[in-house]
């Protein structure tokens, strides 16, 4: 499954991109790659939160926002 995906990127996220690059001593689509794997990794976990307890679709952090302790 080689698909080829176009998409267009911000002034502001490729200089962020390069400058990244450059620091990290990483290819720039290394880096697009681990942050992709990442965000995957999350939205999972969000996913299934939400599909395991049906009585909310909030997640940790939106449940306890405002409670002080």
């Amino acid at each position: 499954m080689n698909e080829e995906i176009k998409f267009v990127l911000d002034n502001e996220t490729v200089e962020a991109l390069q400058t990244y690059s450059a620091l990290l001593n990483k290819a720039p689509a290394v880096i697009i790659k681990e942050a992709l794997k990442g965000y995957f990794e999350a939205a999972e976990q969000k996913l299934a939160a939400q599909q395991t307890d049906p009585m909310t679709d909030l997640d940790y952090d939106e449940f306890w926002d405002g409670v002080d302790l």
